[in-house]
């Protein structure tokens, strides 16, 4: 009971947008999305998305950019490439947090 109480505060807080640390956000399988890599800026550390909806932000499919947390996941990646992510709002930024290249 403890457990569904806890995973269900936390889905609340993500949805919110209240400040969930990166750390624990990434905890589960359940929030990863598919996409496609439509550009990437390695500089800033930045990746645009085409993706589809992405549930535990409440958000429909879209194309948009994000921060990479770290951005040195990035580095193997290319316009084009279909993969799969997680993403998070952190201090009123949408960031990726995982991101893996779909074969």
């Amino acid at each position: 009971m403890k457990k569904v109480l806890a995973m269900s505060l936390f889905a609340g807080l993500l949805a919110s947008g209240v400040g969930v640390s990166l750390a624990t956000a990434g905890a589960h399988d359940d929030f990863l999305t598919e996409g496609e890599i439509r550009k990437i800026d390695q500089e800033k550390g930045r990746v645009t998305l085409k993706h589809g909806p992405i549930k535990n932000l409440n958000m429909p499919g879209m194309t948009m950019m994000f921060q990479a947390v770290p951005a040195s996941q990035l580095e193997d990646l290319e316009a084009g490439d279909k993969v799969k992510f997680r993403a998070v709002k952190d201090n009123g930024n949408f960031v990726v947090t995982n991101l893996e290249k779909v074969e």
